[in-house]
């Protein structure tokens, strides 16, 4: 009887402890199985495009369940540092967004991966939803390594009540012409300079040196091409300028450009989208409707005037964990309707064409200038290099315009300059083709 009862117990021991040790397994294993289906990935975003994407996550987590996205904001200042930092410590982000002259360099120190095989699949993204000469910043060597997220370009800014008045029913699409304009302009009083050519940037020279058919490097863009006819007519053109004291000296002389230009002190400046909101906030509501926008003017008439293809991209790190994850939040990124909220979050212009349909960018005359500018976007050179040749022409221009060389003197040590600035790409091409 004792030992029945002893038997009895040690089934009741042993089942109660069978039935721990399954619901223990069971627990477990409902763990292992929602770490094994929880997937994080990180992306990096700059200023405060950070912040404004953190908004549209829900929606994606919410189609996407068991993905969570973790955004990281990076100062603008600090993007670059970090990026390389992270690089050579083996700790990029699955995704980043990169503005568009930096994909050379990450592409030669093989960090971000290329994208083709993805586009090939995707039902979501496809090249001709995108303006050509944006899309193509991405392309190197024929290979996709990012997907436009959002795009800017250079166009004019200019008082038009100040151009109507002088009887110009539009803005002229040509440069001669704008010359003349700007000769009318300061000649008649109507302003005390023309146009805004500051030179502590290095977009406006190279525009009208793109359009002129410089092609600024040569010989697979190992060396300069400054002293090419090509942008030594352009430089020319643009030194024509300061020459006949159509614009200030410097910026020095303009304490706050938005003050400057409601003062009538110049009526042209050259920019980009950000300014259509800081002139909106900026100049008095007397002067709301005697500014506007228009395109890149042309040194041939015939032909629009270029202007460069700006904006930033999405890259994938090819260290991405969750690769296909990746490409799903890149896809829900470019969406049209998802490109048009971020536009009302951010102000960015969307890379998306369709977006512009929907936000009512087109039908905007301010913004529907940039619309047109952007079918006629090229890149700069696509090469790790291209930030401090950038750097160097504007130091020449600047020698040039205050007379410290000739123009011959400036685009010869300019060519110098650059191309000691290439010898390392001169090197390692050499070296892969022996």
């Amino acid at each position: 009887m004792e030992f029945c009862e002893l038997a009895k117990k040690r089934r009741s021991i042993g089942n109660r402890y069978s039935i721990l040790l399954l619901t223990l397994d069971l627990v477990f294993s409902g763990c292992n199985s929602h770490t094994k289906d929880f997937r994080v990935i990180e992306f990096w975003a700059m200023g405060v495009e950070a912040q404004h994407v953190q908004k549209l996550l829900p929606q994606f987590e919410k189609e996407n369940p068991g993905t969570h996205v973790k955004v990281q904001a990076i100062p603008w200042s600090a993007a670059h540092e970090k990026l390389l930092t992270a690089y050579a410590g083996n700790s990029t982000p699955d995704l980043c967004q990169l503005g568009n002259t930096w994909i050379p360099e990450f592409v030669v120190l093989d960090a971000v991966l290329p994208l083709d095989e993805f586009l090939q699949k995707s039902q979501i993204i496809h090249p001709k939803n995108y303006f050509t000469g944006i899309w193509e910043t991405n392309v190197i060597k024929k290979r996709l390594y990012g997907i436009p997220w959002y795009v800017d370009t250079r166009i004019m800014f200019y008082r038009k009540d100040l151009v109507t008045a002088l009887s110009y029913s539009e803005f002229p699409d040509n440069w001669a012409e704008f010359f003349r304009l700007c000769e009318k302009l300061v000649n008649q009083k109507k302003t005390e300079y023309a146009i805004l050519l500051p030179l502590n940037g290095w977009h406006e020279i190279v525009i009208m040196a793109m359009q002129n058919g410089s092609q600024l490097l040569r010989d697979n863009d190992c060396y300069g091409d400054f002293e090419n006819p090509a942008f030594l007519d352009a430089l020319r053109f643009f030194v024509e300028f300061y020459k006949k004291k159509l614009c200030p000296m410097g910026m020095s002389e303009v304490a706050n450009i938005y003050q400057s230009f409601a003062d009538n002190y110049y009526a042209f400046f050259i920019t980009g989208p950000w300014n259509i909101g800081e002139f909106h906030q900026r100049l008095p509501a007397s002067m709301q409707s005697k500014w506007a926008t228009a395109p890149m003017p042309s040194f041939n008439p015939a032909i629009p005037g270029i202007s460069t293809a700006g904006g930033s991209s999405i890259v994938m790190f090819k260290n991405a964990k969750e690769k296909p994850e990746v490409w799903k939040f890149i896809e829900f990124l470019s969406r049209e309707e998802i490109q048009a909220e971020f536009f009302r979050l951010s102000g960015d212009l969307p890379a998306n064409v369709s977006a512009w349909e929907l936000t009512g960018l087109r039908s905007n005359p301010q913004t529907e200038a940039f619309y047109r500018q952007l079918q006629h976007v090229v890149p700069t050179p696509k090469i790790p290099e291209w930030e401090q040749i950038a750097l160097k022409i504007q130091q020449y221009v600047e020698y040039s315009v205050f007379g410290k060389m000739t123009l011959e003197e400036a685009t010869r040590a300019l060519d110098h300059e650059v191309n000691k600035i290439l010898e390392k790409r001169r090197w390692l091409i050499n070296k892969k083709s022996s």
